[in-house]
């Protein structure tokens, strides 16, 4: 008896999962099965020829054990409490789109569009997944309008405000600083392809200065980690600003020309001298003055602000005036000077000719309170939600109001899905999705400069459908689709290229290239080659839109909320396994908090110990492992963890209130205050 071999293909993709390094990869697929993916370089000078080990295990993601293969509804009587992933029946595709159908328009009908909620955020998808035919689809159904502000809303919200979402410093450039600022970023856990870069940037001489509550990897090798209280980033950057000012530091002659309001952000910082920012922040006076030194003397030095810093109370206002810093220090119009946070506004494309449907005046739901309204009996209350791109038990604050929303059996559920999820247990209906390497996609980098079009290299795993094919055959089945829109994968690409300037050329150039830059080039640089695309061209550094905005005005800073009974502030960080919630499914080990030795000292808390971390929302059941790698009074419980990975079923996300940032309404994580005892 022989064996058939099978053939091996090497195929290429892009990964558009929610990380800035937007990865080309080469994926073997044998018999229709992915068994490898591995680094390809075209197109990236990035990426450096590797991946991160989140994305070098995805074919256990594609095929496991854990993935959705067939649509499936609820068994009648089976409860939502406890979400049993038994308590589901299978069926067709025709019969889980007929029953969806049915109960939107039923839900339409009886209680008006708003009582539908569709819930998703998408940072690990394209274009095409996201905002063309589901936003039709939900538009015109009248639906409430979610809110997507769990990630990026304040730090966007800054950077529109002060430079229009400009394009900043490209990665690879980070190599020709003298100075590297990593501020509330750690790209050992995301957005490793930075790592080798500043290697590289520290063997010409470079230094780096790493702020951060915890001595992440790159910490441990900086010049200087200053390890900030969660929440004090404000602070510490105006007493920066403040001395630059004072101490003749700031470049008045740019500011002159290029900006405008630089003489009321010089009064907001003139309270922050170096003696109330270390109050503040929890840091020796003098190490912040020995930043502040470095910072005005460095040239080309770059600040790279990651979203760690916005999520707090004062987000918003920390990363402005973060991102205020190189315009006060004239640090613009040199290779390897200036900052990045998100490079995403290099691209000028829309999903709005795709959607081909404006957005509507619905009911605003901010998804930071999703649990909240999903509990809330306003009129219409919320009788049908639709979640996709999005696992909002294990990534949105005030988890126990999410839950609680999630198991109200009167509440119809659709999980979109490519797994069960800990939020697809709670569902009616299961619709199984695909992975980006089953369907095409069209997808920008947003720290890389790279635009990408790639097409499924292997076909659906079981009966999985994408986007495109679901939310096109819903509109169909409600009556909500017309003739000539955008239906099809090529339509939907060639409707939202035709919204950039020049869109015809950029569709020639991306049939013809693996990877397309911006207008501003693969390598800009700001003040040369990227501008502020603000109205007027300026950096505006008290824009009036941000001022109004803000609870108190922009840069006033908002203290601690810790108090007696709430004394260590929790901090949810990126995991180097997870992004986000996604690939859960593939960590089996068990969580553990981090606290510092003293702390747990003073709780007579152990190694290994098991421990509860409790507040007046939650608390969470897990091991204890005790370290310096967090400050004192902070602890640390990764971000994304699913129910699986504690010893309770609740993560972090039980102990963050879902109150809102200063801009953008974003999630305040990082204002968890809370204490952690022994369990007997």
């Amino acid at each position: 008896m022989t064996t058939r071999a099978l053939a091996t293909r090497t195929l290429p993709s892009a990964c558009p999962l929610d990380c800035p390094d937007h990865c080309g990869l080469s994926v073997e697929v044998e018999d229709g099965r992915v068994v490898r993916v591995g680094a390809r370089d075209e197109g990236n000078p990035l990426t450096a020829g590797f991946i991160c080990g989140k994305v070098a295990r995805f074919q256990d993601h594609v095929h496991g054990p854990d993935r959705l293969l067939h649509p499936a509804v609820r068994r009648p009587g089976a409860r939502k409490r406890g979400g049993d992933p038994a308590a589901f029946e299978r069926v067709s595709w025709d019969q889980a789109l007929a029953l969806v159908a049915a109960r939107l328009d039923e839900a339409r009908t009886r209680h008006g569009g708003e009582s539908i909620l569709p819930l998703s955020y998408g940072g690990s998808n394209g274009y095409l997944t996201q905002d063309t035919l589901d936003a039709r689809l939900f538009r015109r159904l009248g639906a409430s309008r979610c809110l997507r502000t769990v990630c990026a809303a304040p730090s966007g919200a800054a950077a529109t405000g002060l430079y229009g979402k400009m394009p900043g410093v490209a990665l690879p450039d980070f190599e020709h600083a003298s100075l590297v600022v990593l501020w509330g970023v750690n790209p050992s856990a995301s957005g490793i392809h930075l790592v080798p870069v500043l290697d590289r940037a520290r063997e010409r001489g470079a230094k780096l200065v790493v702020i951060d509550p915890r001595r992440t990897p790159l910490a441990r090798r900086a010049h200087l980690h200053l390890a900030v209280r969660p929440g004090s980033d404000l602070p510490l950057a105006l007493s920066v600003i403040r001395f630059l000012f004072e101490s003749g530091g700031a470049d008045a002659r740019f500011l002159a020309r290029h900006a405008t309001g630089a003489g009321t952000l010089r009064k907001r910082a003139e309270f922050w001298t170096f003696a109330r920012a270390a109050r503040a922040c929890g840091v020796a006076a003098g190490e912040i003055e020995r930043f502040a030194q470095l910072y005005a003397e460095s040239s080309p030095a770059v600040v790279r602000a990651g979203w760690g810093l916005e999520r707090n109370r004062n987000g918003g206002s920390a990363v402005a005036a973060v991102l205020a810093l190189p315009a006060v220090a004239g640090k613009f119009g040199v290779r390897g000077g200036g900052y990045t946070l998100s490079n995403g506004g290099a691209w000028r494309l829309t999903t709005d000719r795709a959607a081909a449907e404006p957005e509507s005046g619905a009911r605003a739901v901010n998804m930071n309170r999703v649990g909240e309204a999903l509990l809330s009996a306003r009129d219409p209350r919320i009788e049908a939600l639709f979640v996709y791109n999005m696992n909002p038990l294990a990534t949105l604050p005030a988890q126990g109001k999410v839950r609680a929303g999630l198991e109200r059996d009167d509440l119809f559920t659709v999980a979109f899905d490519q797994v069960m999820t800990d939020t697809a247990r709670h569902a009616d209906v299961l619709l199984p999705a695909t992975t980006f390497l089953e369907h095409a996609e069209l997808r920008r980098g947003y720290g890389a400069m790279t635009l990408r079009r790639t097409a499924p290299v292997i076909p659906p795993v079981g009966e999985a459908r994408s986007n495109v094919a679901v939310f096109g055959e819903l509109c169909r089945r409600l009556g909500l689709a017309r003739p000539g829109e955008p239906e099809t994968d090529e339509e939907i690409a060639r409707a939202i290229l035709s919204t950039a300037p020049g869109g015809r050329d950029l569709a020639a150039e991306l049939a013809a290239s693996d990877a397309v830059p911006p207008d501003c080039g693969a390598s800009p640089v700001q003040f040369a080659d990227s501008f502020p695309l603000t109205a007027d061209g300026k950096i505006h550094l008290v824009p009036e839109a941000l001022e109004r905005s803000s609870p108190l005005g922009l840069y006033r800073f908002q203290d601690d909320p810790s108090c007696e009974k709430f004394p260590l502030a929790l901090v949810s960080p990126a995991s180097s396994r997870l992004v986000n919630s996604s690939l859960g499914e593939l960590v089996k080990e068990k969580a553990a908090v981090e606290i510092h030795p003293a702390d747990a000292a003073a709780r007579g808390i152990g190694q290994g110990d098991s421990v509860r971390v409790f507040n007046d929302l939650g608390e969470v059941h897990c091991r204890a492992r005790v370290t310096e790698l967090v400050r004192e009074g902070v602890v640390a419980l990764s971000k994304g963890l699913w129910s699986r990975h504690t010893d309770n079923g609740a993560t972090a996300n039980a102990l963050c209130p879902d109150t809102l940032t200063d801009l953008g309404g974003g999630a305040c994580f990082n204002d968890a205050r809370v204490e952690v005892a022994r369990r007997g």
